[in-house]
């Protein structure tokens, strides 16, 4: 399959004032846009042309580095413009909020070690709640990589990139990553993938 920029699943300023219009505009018309094209022309004449993206990121780690940080990225961008949506946070679907509280003790402690994850990621990177043997785990990965490459199923990521959020925090990432959690997130994307994971 060859990669193709999304449409974003809503008005780029309807995410305000948690996510700026402007860090939309450069966030998913620039930067993912980039890894797009690249990921194109480096997936040409590889072993991995044709494949499923999951494929693609799982296959190409550790052996094609500049795939994989394109393929990484385009993977991880997907999904993460529809792990948020307007009015985000609030309430949690019932069979996930229980998951997450076997999990970690409570929802608040899973929302408290997803941003622990993307603010003590050092450099560029993501925050991840991910499903590892049938659990809920909180964990970090630099730069394109993901939990797929760590026998992990993201259920929800949080882009820790500058990009992300100097525009509107500059250099508060703890701020962006709090106001993430609890006025981005879209919980029934999340339970989704949670189901899915389980299943």
């Amino acid at each position: 399959m060859t990669f193709s920029l999304p449409d974003l699943p809503y008005a780029y300023e309807s995410l305000a004032p948690y996510m700026s219009k402007e860090t939309l505009e450069f966030h998913h018309d620039k930067h993912h846009l980039a890894y797009v094209n690249n990921g194109n022309n480096l997936l040409k004449g590889t072993e991995w042309e044709g494949k499923s993206l999951e494929d693609i990121v799982r296959g190409s780690f550790g052996k094609n580095v500049a795939l994989f940080n394109n393929a990484g990225q385009h993977y991880n961008h997907m999904q993460f413009w529809k792990w948020m949506k307007p009015n985000g946070g609030g309430k949690i679907p019932g069979a996930l909020e229980k998951a997450l509280i076997d999990s970690f003790g409570s929802v608040d402690k899973a929302k408290e070690a997803l941003v622990q994850a993307g603010a003590t990621q050092f450099g560029s990177g993501w925050g991840w709640l991910a499903v590892v043997d049938g659990k809920i785990v909180a964990t970090k990965t630099a730069n394109g990589e993901n939990p797929l490459v760590h026998n992990g199923k993201p259920i929800l990521g949080v882009d820790v990139w500058e990009h992300s959020y100097y525009i509107d925090y500059r250099n508060r990432r703890p701020d962006y990553l709090k106001a993430f959690v609890d006025h981005l997130v879209n919980w029934e994307y999340v339970a989704e993938l949670y189901h899915a994971a389980i299943g």
